[in-house]
């Protein structure tokens, strides 16, 4: 889904319907009905997956890294464990036998895992704990979805000024300031050329 965060294995699912997080739209600041008045500054966004995870706090490392162990992916298990296995000078068996709770603790206190690790935690944590967000997001937009999900045909709605500006404000209506922050970050992270416009959004605080 060209729009919306996006799961490493790019897979579809039923209906047609595409993995999210492949990011998102861009935001004006400039506006003729006092939305500008709403924010006092640009958005500061990090510049890598890695620098970004290092930003969110431990619970929030931590609930990215349970769910990740929860369902491991295959194609990024290995990178995982390797950063455990870094991190604490662990044996390679004895990081692959550790249980899953206990991985994931593990996993939430290395800050650099690298760039595919990172971006693999900040996917999964946005299409898990935070999927309401992305629901949230496209349906102020007016983009087709499944549960956060873009379908096939979200690819020729325009995402205007005034669409993205709607999104925001949803976000900003429901949401904490950093996780709408954290989530448009990881969205230009996924697609930063279709979201290159993100950088200009407006801080949400």
């Amino acid at each position: 889904m060209r729009g919306q965060l996006r799961r490493h294995a790019a897979g579809r699912s039923a209906g047609g319907a595409r993995d999210p997080l492949r990011g998102q739209a861009s935001l004006g600041v400039e506006s003729g009905n006092g939305h500008a008045a709403l924010y006092d500054r640009a958005m500061d966004f990090e510049d890598t997956a890695v620098r970004l995870w290092k930003s969110l706090d431990r619970e929030e490392r931590l609930a990215a890294a349970s769910r990740f162990f929860a369902q491991p992916s295959e194609e990024v298990l290995g990178n995982a464990l390797g950063a455990i296995i870094k991190a604490r000078h662990l044996r390679p068996q004895v990081a692959r036998s550790m249980p899953p709770e206990e991985q994931a603790r593990a996993l939430a206190s290395v800050l650099d895992p690298g760039e595919t690790v990172a971006a693999a935690l900040l996917v999964t944590l946005h299409l898990a704990d935070r999927r309401e967000m992305l629901t949230t997001f496209l349906d102020a937009l007016g983009l087709p979805h499944e549960e956060g999900i873009l379908k096939e045909e979200a690819d020729t709605v325009g995402l205007d000024t005034a669409r993205l500006r709607a999104g925001l404000d949803a976000l900003r209506a429901r949401f904490p300031a950093h996780q709408v922050r954290a989530y448009l970050n990881t969205l230009w992270l996924q697609d930063r050329e279709r979201w290159d416009g993100l950088r200009q959004l407006p801080d949400p605080a």
